[in-house]
Parts: C-alpha cells; structure tokens; sequence
C-alpha cells in the first residue's frame, strides 16, 4: 500500500510538471496578440493544445503511442451534438471513411448544392469530429449535402497517402450525386488550414476529367497553399501566434514529405532552392505581389543563401504542385472555378492566401475574399466550443454561407 501511494504521488507530481512547464513554456514564447479580441481564451485553448502535445510526445518517448495518434485519440473523446434538422450518416468509399450531412426533408426532386469538405490539422491533428460542428452548421445554414473526408494521416501515412485518399473519396461522390440528391452543377469542395491545400489540389487535379461533374466553386479557409517560402511577412510576423506556430508548421511539413527536421535552418536562409528556381517563383512568390498594408508590422526582408545541394535533393519534393498549388503554370490557374478566401491577419499563412488571390484575380478567375482582422489560424474549429468559442468563428460560417446561397 504504501509504495502504490508512492506511485501515485510520483505520478501526480510529474503531471503538475508537465503542466507547469507548459504553462511557462506557453508564456515564454507564444505571441498572443490583444487585438484578437479574446487573448486569455486564446492563451488557455493554446496551453490545453500544448499539454496534449506534450503528452503525447511523452508518450512517443515511451513509445507507447505516437503524438499525432494521442491528439486525435483525445480529440475525438469529445461528444457529437446531433441537430434534428441535419441527418448525419457514416459511409465508406472503398476503404476511406466519410460522414455525408444531409439537410432533413431532402427531395431527391429538388437537388440541393454538394460541399466536399477537407479537414485542417497538418495532416497530425484534426478528423472527421474535430469538424464536426462546422460541417454541421455549413450543411444546415447554407441548404447543402456535406460530405467530409477522413483521409489517413501522419505518422504511418506520409506524401501522398492523404490526397490518394481525397481523390478516391471525391470522384466516388462526383459519381454519385444522383443517389445523394446534390446538383452536378452546384458541386463546392472546401477545406480549411492544410485541407484548402487539398481544395486547391483538388480543382487542378480534375481540371481535366471530362467525364466527371465539374466543380463549381472552391472554397479556401486560411489554406496552405505553398511548401517553399518561409520567410514571407506573415510566417515572420505571426511564427508564434497560436494555434500554428512556424515550429508546429515545420513539424507537419518535414514529416508529411518525409524530410529530416535538420535541414529547418537550411529552409528558412533559402539556401534549399537553386537561384534559377527562386527566380523562376518570383513573380507569384515575392512579398512585392503582397498588399503594403500587411507590411506594416515588422517583418525582415531575407534573401536567400547560395544553395545547398543536399538540401536540395531531399526537399525538392516541395516544389510538387500537390504540395505548392500556388505555383501551378498560368494555363492552369487560369481555367480553375470561382474561388471564395478566407484569411486571417494572426495566421502564420495569412500571405499564401494572398498571393493566391491576386493570382486568380490577375488571370481572371473571380474571386470573394474575407479577411478577418482579428483572426487566427484554426479559429474557425472553436465554433460549438462554448466557453472557448471565438465571434470570429461565426463571422467566417456566415461568409461562407452567403457565398454558397448566391452560386
């Protein structure tokens, strides 16, 4: 009995450390700007996020599991909050699982519009309940059958397994639509954080598959949209604002393409890219094309360093347009479907979503933008969570629903 209370107050002990560490941690280092309108409950959404990950990542050392695994695992604890006007069904496409929302009284006389919905998180955090609530409240307040993608993701499943899995999910839907009541004339697909990068991949990918419906809008949530430049103003300005610092970016980017994290000095001087290269991407990719006003807080231009050849060969793979959509030739941006943008001016990808608008804009694809002052990356996911829940969210749901309701 007494060596069990030993244990137990060993164990109690270490748990009130691993706290107290984030919690400093989380002070010493995060940036949480007062203008987000709610700093103290971002900087508690922020330290929970942190214990998990620590947690986790106590638990990876252990190898007990891996840190991505207990995130999600914690994450998905959560209850679902059913809505007697949405019905919500559980589906597989061949091996990958999908949730379909279905408005309730659907008529397959009256085809409604079809969102195919890409989840955020890096490809580490983030599931078919983690957005849950968004899909929810976009399929009830906009009239539209939702299908949300449970692609596999990190650490067992790296480049390209993900969108493998979203291209399968997506053509059996695009296939199906007669039988789910949604209009081939009216198809979205949509995404927030990494998952935008899916929708953006998505559009282009299917730009030539004449015997597929063809999209009619893409709808990108603060997406990321390029893996090659990390020292754009927002990536300076924002590298520690919650809830994507550029550290957590660095984590998902080296594990998702299955590159060592030791080259992170060598991406950030630029020295990864030859000059050719660089210059080549200039002309979407330099912070001339970005507006001066999300210049104003400080940020130091850097130029890049004479190229590192190993470097190189190993993070090449970032110049894939499956991983940088943004720098896809103009033949091809040039033929995608209306776009709606969401960006925020606290997100560490603030400027991929600006120097993709003014790409579409300059070779005439229309496009909606908001940008939410007082925004963060992630914000949207705390809508539904009470206490916890930011006004910005909401303000981004009815954005997107008022562009759905006029296509």
């Amino acid at each position: 009995m007494a060596l069990l209370l030993l244990v137990l107050q060993a164990a109690c002990a270490f748990s009130l450390g691993v706290g107290l560490w984030v919690v400093c941690s989380h002070l010493l280092r995060a940036d949480v700007p007062a203008a987000v309108g709610h700093p103290v409950r971002l900087r508690v959404l922020h330290c929970l996020l942190e214990l998990l990950i620590t947690w986790g990542t106590i638990l990876e050392k252990l190898r007990i599991c891996s840190m991505p695994q207990f995130v999600r695992f914690v994450h998905d604890l959560v209850p679902l909050k059913e809505d007697p006007d949405v019905v919500v069904t559980d589906l597989r496409f061949g091996t990958v699982p999908v949730k379909l929302y279905q408005p309730k009284g659907l008529s397959s006389c009256t085809p409604r519009p079809g969102i195919v919905f890409y989840h955020g998180g890096g490809a580490v955090m983030g599931s078919l309940k983690t957005h849950y609530a968004i899909c929810l409240h976009l399929c009830k307040k906009s009239g539209s059958v939702v299908l949300a993608v449970g692609y596999r993701k990190l650490p067992q499943h790296k480049f390209p397994v993900a969108l493998t899995d979203c291209f399968a999910a997506t053509t059996h839907f695009l296939k199906s639509l007669k039988v789910y009541g949604v209009d081939p004339d009216r198809v979205v697909v949509c995404g927030d954080s990494v998952g935008g990068a899916v929708a953006t991949v998505v559009c282009q990918k299917f730009l030539g598959c004449p015997d597929l419906p063809k999209i009619r809008a893409q709808i990108l949530i603060y997406a990321q949209l390029q893996a090659v430049h990390f020292q754009l103003p927002s990536y300076q300005q924002n590298k520690n604002v919650p809830l994507a610092s550029r550290d957590f970016a660095f984590y998902c980017w080296h594990h998702y393409l299955d590159i060592k994290p030791s080259w992170k000095s060598t991406v950030l001087k630029g020295a990864h890219l030859p000059a050719e290269v660089w210059e080549k991407y200039r002309k979407w990719l330099g912070t001339e094309n970005i507006p001066e006003r999300f210049k104003k807080r400080p940020y130091r231009p850097v130029l890049p360093e004479p190229l590192n050849e190993a470097a190189y060969l190993e993070t090449s793979l970032a110049l894939d347009l499956l991983n940088s959509p943004l720098i896809a030739e103009d033949e091809v941006i040039s033929q995608l479907p209306e776009a709606c943008i969401v960006s925020c001016e606290y997100d560490l990808l603030r400027d991929d979503s600006l120097l993709y608008k003014k790409r579409l804009e300059d070779l005439g694809v229309p496009v909606t933008w908001y940008h939410m002052e007082d925004g963060f990356h992630g914000v949207l996911s705390t809508l539904d969570m009470g206490c916890l829940q930011f006004p910005c969210s909401t303000r981004i749901l009815d954005s997107l629903v008022h562009f759905l309701k006029r296509l």
